[in-house]
């Protein structure tokens, strides 16, 4: 018995006991260590979530819009809205509804502004416009076009937009189509016939919402070489891209929605349907 309280005591005052009781020490240090920083770190944590709330809640009320005014989402979005003020020079005469080159089927939303030629050297606005019309007693075929581009600039409209015309094949649906006329096989438009078509594409792009990016040609939807001068020579593509979003640069001012849509609604009754049979796929 002697003996093991001699050992004992020799125990705790052996250099082994004074580095486990120094272990023990540096733990519990380490814990209440741990305690304080959790403590503090939720109280800091509880404390940002209040501050945020608060601040959430005064940008609200700050934001809120008066009784009958629009919300500030939809103010941002009335703010991208742009208009041409100076309307081109369009020569409105809508095709007779009939089945062969107006069939009055409602468009859908507009995605894209789809540029033609009319692959007849020489021919005008008016003559290409006359043998839409002249569809309907020959039914040679099916096609037409929202707009024709003439040599002199003159635009002739022949369909309105909120219908569809037989122009670009699988994408009636969604797109306005222009035909443009041009002097000789090559296609290439001459400066008046290319100032207009610029002048109508930025126009277009502002009435639908779209970017000059949006404007395609034919080609792009079924691979035909249409428009030819574009086509062929890519780069002067992109020049007319860039000239169409310049003008929309240098014409557009932002409106309102209602602003927007009433400016750009007129002229643009729709018909009722005289037929209903699919029009993807026709076009010239």
């Amino acid at each position: 018995m002697e003996r093991d309280t001699r050992d004992y005591a020799s125990y705790h005052e052996s250099e082994e006991y004074e580095k486990r009781r120094a272990q023990r020490r540096r733990k519990r240090r380490q814990q209440v260590m741990i305690a304080r920083i959790c403590v503090f770190g939720g109280g800091l944590l509880i404390l940002l979530v209040i501050i945020l709330l608060v601040v959430s809640l005064v940008s609200k009320q700050g934001t809120k819009p008066a009784s009958g005014e629009p919300s500030g989402h939809n103010i941002l979005q009335k703010e991208t809205y742009l208009v041409i003020e100076e309307k081109p020079d369009i020569d409105v005469q809508l095709l007779t509804p009939n089945e062969y080159s107006r069939p009055g089927i409602a468009t859908e939303t507009i995605t894209n502004i789809v540029v033609h030629y009319t692959a007849n050297p020489g021919t005008t606005a008016q003559q290409n416009r006359s043998f839409f019309e002249g569809l309907k007693d020959t039914h040679a075929t099916s096609v037409s076009s929202h707009f024709v581009v003439g040599l002199e600039g003159e635009i002739i409209q022949c369909i309105p937009t909120v219908e569809r015309a037989y122009a670009s094949n699988q994408r009636n649906f969604d797109t306005v189509s222009i035909e443009c006329c041009h002097m000789d096989e090559t296609g290439k438009f001459n400066d008046s016939t290319y100032n207009s078509v610029v002048e109508l594409c930025a126009w277009l792009c502002c009435k639908f919402n779209l970017q000059a990016s949006d404007v395609i040609r034919h080609y792009d939807v079924t691979g035909k070489s249409c428009p030819k001068y574009f086509v062929d020579n890519p780069s002067e593509w992109d020049k007319f891209i860039q000239d169409v979003d310049d003008y929309i640069t240098e014409h557009a001012v932002k409106k309102s929605k209602e602003d927007h849509d009433s400016y750009y609604g007129i002229g643009e009754e729709a018909v009722t349907p005289i037929a209903q049979q699919p029009t993807d796929g026709v076009g010239d």
